[in-house]
């Protein structure tokens, strides 16, 4: 499989390419890209990455927290970048209220993007869906012994 093209644009110039960390990671960490360090507390704050980019339209490329910030009481929104957006990518941050405050310096990786491909769909509205064994059975209902 050929690997998909994504352009991109550094805004700034100490903006860093979006990379993986390991050979079979599914995520290319973004890293902050400011000039001083921003401290983050309970209300979300827009994080800078210094880049922009232009996707392909069959591509889908979000932004998702990393777990390595959430393990510390950083929590990172998800984000879906359009392949028709042509701005600088932010990261929304903010601390859990137990954590107080958390300084995120310039190059510190605070997102990943996750590529997936995007197909076209037909809603086909039914009378009934068909049944499963889980059926109705919502949150949490997968993991719950019998």
């Amino acid at each position: 499989m050929d690997p998909v093209k994504i352009h991109w644009q550094r805004l700034r110039s100490n903006a860093l390419l979006p990379a993986k960390q390991t050979e079979l990671a599914s995520g290319y960490d973004l890293h902050a890209c400011i000039d001083t360090p921003i401290e983050l507390n309970t209300l979300p704050q827009l994080i800078p990455t210094g880049i922009a980019v232009a996707t392909p339209p069959d591509i889908d490329l979000q932004i998702r927290p990393r777990s390595g910030l959430f393990l510390k009481g950083v929590i990172g929104t998800i984000g879906t970048i359009d392949a028709d957006y042509r701005g600088e990518l932010y990261v929304a941050l903010y601390c859990l209220p137990d954590l107080g405050k958390f300084i995120i310096s310039n190059g510190d990786r605070i997102a990943q993007l996750v590529v997936s491909t995007l197909t076209t769909i037909m809603w086909n509205e039914v009378e009934k869906l068909n049944e499963t064994e889980r059926g109705l059975g919502g949150h949490g209902s997968t993991g719950i012994s019998k």
